[in-house]
């Protein structure tokens, strides 16, 4: 199950409302319009989005801002349609069109067929896009520092992640009005 949250920054605290990313989002650019549009201002606006049990991410726009990202596990993540969104090429120090390069990367000469099995068994398990996306955490692990929630506290954040980030930042009872 997903959840999915906006949090707007305002002059008179948090306002939160949630939102169908599937419905209205492709990409991140997209996900930052929808925030961007969430803000009267050039404020503050967090995306805050859960699968229950596997990973939480935190997306932040600082009015036109690159959104900054913090993905607490990255393989969970991928194999998700939100989490796709959150991890992009920079987010996991790729560079894009690194799928392409995977492909010609492989050894296709016939060789594949067990000739040197220790390199086929070091290409099966590290290589290709698996090795782009790590088990654990990517992105700005100090997105939320200003705001209450140090780089510390949110990599020790598992269940219920999102409940607590609202909580420091005072914003868990307009939170708990959207879930």
């Amino acid at each position: 199950m997903y959840f999915a949250a906006l949090l707007a920054r305002t002059e008179d605290g948090w306002e939160a409302s949630d939102t169908e990313l599937l419905d209205n989002v492709e990409t991140l650019s997209d996900l930052a319009d929808l925030a961007r549009e969430a803000s009267a201002e050039d404020d503050t606006v967090l995306v805050l989005i859960e699968q229950e049990d596997a990973w939480f991410g935190v997306v932040r726009i600082d009015g036109e801002e690159d959104p900054r990202i913090y993905v607490s596990d990255a393989a969970a993540a991928s194999r998700s349609s939100y989490g796709e969104i959150l991890l992009t090429d920079e987010l996991l120090g790729r560079e894009p069109g690194d799928d392409e390069a995977d492909l010609e990367s492989l050894d296709l000469d016939g060789t594949e067929d067990g000739e040197d099995g220790e390199e086929d068994d070091d290409a099966e398990s590290g290589g290709g896009s698996a090795e782009a996306v790590p088990h654990g955490p990517v992105g700005d692990p100090a997105v939320l520092d200003d705001l209450g929630v140090s780089e510390k506290e949110l990599k020790a954040l598992s269940e219920d992640a999102l409940t607590e980030i609202a909580e420091a930042l005072g914003a868990s009872e307009v939170l708990e009005t959207v879930r």
